[in-house]
């Protein structure tokens, strides 16, 4: 039995985003391109959460900058160099279908508030996206 769901993950389909509301709010600290190109990267990721239909994406400054606190001082932004201005948190909902996106996901459940940590070596880098989850 857990080969087949195995298999069943490895055969879904790419992370869908075509039809998810992107919400993109007023930013103090990016411009309106950053926080679009943070959103992009995001975009771009969301392909690998195989099984997984991108629902929201949003940006809030206040609750980004909470969540950019916490990955700066407890989580990998504490190790890896990046200067809390190259960090910016974006948030999501999405669906996961019933195999189980990539194995990692329970099927047939509603993820909401999921974090994105998207991080760039300096103001003129790329976005990319470093970490997500709770």
């Amino acid at each position: 039995m857990a080969v087949l769901s195995l298999a069943a993950c490895a055969f879904a389909p790419a992370g869908i985003t075509k039809n998810a509301v992107v919400t993109l709010g007023e930013s103090q600290k990016f411009s309106e391109d950053e926080v679009q190109a943070a959103a992009d990267s995001i975009l771009k990721k969301f392909r690998d959460f195989k099984g997984c239909d991108l629902k929201r994406l949003w940006y809030d400054e206040e609750k980004s900058d909470r969540e950019a606190d916490s990955y700066m001082f407890g989580g990998k932004g504490s190790e890896n160099g990046v200067k809390k201005e190259n960090v910016i948190v974006l948030f999501s909902n999405f669906y996961v279908g019933s195999t189980g996106g990539d194995g990692g996901f329970q099927p047939d459940a509603d993820y909401r508030d999921w974090n994105w940590i998207v991080i760039r070596d300096s103001k003129t880098d790329k976005w990319r996206v470093d970490d997500w989850g709770y």
